[in-house]
């Protein structure tokens, strides 16, 4: 084993572990999941229901399970992560067969007391699984094809199980945090710049297949690739949602229209003003000045979390908190792309802030993850 013997090192105990918490990364996520709430107050017209109230509760329940994990040893976790992984890969093909559709896509499993999805718990098994893989690996294998062969698998089969419901827009996340943990362990630069290639290649190929019988993608996939490339081609269509999107941002201007006074919003010309294009009402409310608030308050949690896995000597931890890292910063950034029009609609949401039950707890349960590599990382 390469993981670091706790035994010769010093991590707190009991009470002192409460002092070692990350306090500021604390307060960041409260401050944009406060934001959430407000804004899911305004969209609703001036109501905590049906969307600030559960948002609340759910963060609340979300934030004890973080504590809980946090304060749980890192060693535990790295020990739980093949069973994570595998757990949650038994879901997704679950999902497959007895999945709960809706909007077009079946990617809930029904547990009676709430709807889960499983492909947000995969992007947080994802990482444990290749942090634990990359920590138990020696340094001199890692860039060996065999080596490389065996990740790539790991991170392809949650892929294509998420493709398949569908789901690019988590799929893309998938690759890009299974990416940065391959990166961030050393693989090298020759790999990316093949998939790279790789990718390209792809692109040109779900474009060549389009209307024939081995066609790569969904018709409302190709209907969105057009769209991203030129809305007004379907501006009350396909081209509906980035129009208003952008009408919303720019109505914001410098400093905004004011909170719970933006028209779009107001008008219910945003489409899923809950959910994917949050951002652009929080945009046409406080405008420039607002969204740049909002985006370095983003930038800092993964700077914090970039600085925690510099700082720590475990090498799980360490990649646990940068893949992570990674993907929260996926997260925000695609989900800002899109409704800017930069991107594709996938259906990213804006994370801590988009209403969502799996994708808030799954996420406070991952900053739990970052913060027991931060309390437990090994001291002189």
């Amino acid at each position: 084993m390469s993981y670091l013997d706790y035994s010769r090192v010093k991590t707190p105990t009991g009470f002192a572990k409460i002092l070692h918490l990350h306090w500021p990364l604390i307060l960041l996520i409260s401050a944009v999941a406060a934001t959430g709430f407000m804004m899911l107050y305004s969209v609703a017209g001036g109501s905590y229901d049906p969307w600030a109230r559960p948002q609340i509760i759910r963060f609340a329940v979300g934030m004890v399970g973080m504590f809980f994990i946090a304060f749980i040893h890192i060693r535990f976790w790295r020990r739980v992560a093949p069973i994570a992984y595998v757990g949650t890969v038994i879901l997704l093909i679950a999902v497959y067969f007895f999945g709960h559709s809706g909007g077009g896509a079946q990617r809930w499993l029904n547990l009676g007391f709430m709807q889960l999805q499983p492909s947000e718990v995969m992007k947080v098994s994802l990482i444990m699984a290749l942090a634990m893989y990359y920590d138990w690996l020696e340094p001199e294998r890692v860039s060996r094809p065999l080596w490389v062969l065996i990740p790539v698998i790991l991170i392809i089969v949650p892929m294509g199980l998420v493709v398949v419901q569908p789901d690019l827009g988590t799929a893309i996340l998938l690759a890009g945090g299974g990416g940065v943990v391959m990166f961030l362990a050393g693989v090298s630069l020759w790999y990316f710049g093949a998939v790279i290639a790789l990718g390209v290649g792809l692109v040109a190929a779900v474009m060549f297949s389009r209307g024939t019988e081995w066609q790569i993608l969904k018709d409302y996939q190709y209907g969105r690739i057009d769209t991203f490339l030129d809305p007004s081609l379907d501006p009350l269509g396909g081209g509906y949602h980035i129009t208003q999107s952008k009408i919303a941002l720019g109505s914001g201007g410098f400093s905004g229209r004011g909170f719970m006074q933006g028209p779009q919003s107001r008008l219910n010309f945003l489409p899923e003003k809950q959910t994917d294009f949050i951002f652009t009402t929080f945009a046409e409310e406080f405008g420039f000045v607002g969204s740049i608030s909002l985006l370095a308050i983003y930038t800092a949690i993964v700077v914090f979390c970039i600085i925690s896995a510099i700082n720590n000597r475990d090498r799980f931890a360490a990649l646990v908190t940068g893949g992570l890292g990674a993907t929260f910063f996926f997260f925000f950034a695609v989900n800002m792309a899109m409704v800017m029009g930069l991107l594709p609609v996938v259906g990213v949401p804006l994370p801590l802030v988009s209403y969502g039950g799996t994708a808030m707890l799954v996420l406070l349960g991952a900053f739990g993850l970052i913060q027991s590599a931060h309390v437990h990382r090994p001291r002189v």
